[in-house]
């Protein structure tokens, strides 16, 4: 099938894109969506303007839209986006990396069924820590670039998801009850390198900014490197 991927830049959109391509699908089409509020209930936040970078390290070819933010607007936003895209590219589904959020699987099911496309969910109600290990065996790098809840401090900002920070993720977990896999929004992620990267990103310049339980790593610039 010809896949549109719904693409944040973070581990879980990336990741069930290479599942698709794995699994002999061809993603023809990234859309990045960059919400005007940091609240938003569907989509990624922290440094989605770098997703070009990620596109061109894949060789596909991205489309970035702005919306709203705003709760349910954002989902009629995107499904008016989905529906333009339909009319004038060959494409037969969308395949997303939601883990456990019905409320935007649901949605997005919605729009696919309306837009006549099948709606690919492969990271559904998959094992938290498993999938992280995955990341990791598959030769993911990802890196933290927010953090929203207690006992994810300063000090993971800016650190590459390994098997050490996998370990400290599960501690926090089991104390705060922390999502290992970030899911509830306790952390953001971008990917640097991925199987399907051409060629690595290096984050040149970047700045932490800390405000409360909530830290952002803001990127500043990205160079390539080649993987050979």
């Amino acid at each position: 099938m010809r896949l549109l991927s719904l693409f944040s830049g973070g581990k879980d959109s990336v990741y069930a894109a290479y599942l698709a391509i794995k699994e002999g699908h061809e993603v023809v089409l990234l859309l990045s969506l960059e919400p005007e509020r940091e609240d938003s209930y569907m989509f990624h936040v922290p440094n989605i303007s770098f997703t070009s970078f990620q596109a061109e390290a894949m060789g596909i070819p991205l489309i970035r839209k702005k919306v709203k933010g705003e709760k349910e607007k954002e989902v009629s936003e995107l499904e008016s986006i989905i529906s333009e895209l339909v009319k004038n590219k060959e494409i037969d589904g969308i395949v997303t990396g939601v883990i456990e959020s019905n409320y935007q699987r649901e949605r997005i099911q919605k729009i696919a069924d309306r837009n006549g496309l099948l709606h690919l969910t492969p990271l559904w109600k998959t094992d938290s820590k498993k999938h992280m290990e995955s990341l990791i065996e598959e030769g993911f790098k990802v890196v933290i670039v927010s953090t929203s809840a207690l006992g994810l401090d300063e000090s993971f900002l800016g650190k590459i998801i390994d098997r050490d920070i996998l370990e400290k993720l599960v501690v926090q977990n089991k104390k705060y009850g922390v999502h290992i896999a970030g899911e509830g929004g306790e952390y953001e992620t971008f990917v640097i390198d991925a199987p399907t990267f051409k060629k690595k990103l290096i984050i040149e310049k970047s700045k932490k900014i800390i405000k409360n339980l909530n830290g952002v790593l803001l990127i500043d610039s990205i160079v390539f490197e080649s993987k050979s």
